[in-house]
């Protein structure tokens, strides 16, 4: 089986000459073949626009969005039926380690699932929620800890 490689082209453009303070964060992103551009800038700490996203926003979101997509995954293959999910990630990057670099990831999805799940529908779910980590793709990327702390509910 062949790798598989993902692209992402970014575009910046203005002057660093005038020193650290005066150069814009602001840079466009796409990932073909898409062509929505995402603009992003530093995060508002690094003198970036707080108006737009920011790389470790996107670390975030990754793993976030690649615990998603593989809980799906292993729920649909384990016949559960998930009807919503909806997560409040969190990344944490202290001012006091070297280098600098998210430490933490914290994911803490709300997953909805039918009735069938049975009467105990968290106990059916948090072994999946955990298969779903172990095979997340971002997160075995990452060095960064990404801790799951779901939360279940029977609705829909």
């Amino acid at each position: 089986m062949p790798d598989h490689t993902y692209r992402a082209q970014l575009q910046w453009s203005g002057s660093t000459g005038a020193g650290y303070r005066a150069y814009p964060r602001a840079h466009s992103a796409v990932a073909p073949p898409a062509a929505d551009v995402v603009e992003l800038s530093a995060d508002p700490h690094f003198r970036g626009d707080s108006d737009l996203m920011n790389p470790e926003q996107l670390v975030v979101m990754a793993a976030s969005s690649c615990q998603l997509l593989s809980f799906l995954a292993v729920a649909a293959r384990a016949g559960v039926d998930v009807v919503g999910y909806e997560d409040d990630a969190v990344g944490v990057m202290p001012a006091d380690v070297s280098p600098q670099r998210i430490t933490r990831i914290e994911l803490r999805p709300r997953i909805t699932v039918t009735a069938q799940a049975g009467p105990d529908p968290a106990g059916v779910v948090a072994p999946l929620v955990h298969q779903a980590h172990d095979e997340c793709y971002v997160a075995n990327s990452l060095t960064a800890e990404v801790r799951v702390d779901p939360t279940v509910v029977v609705g829909g």
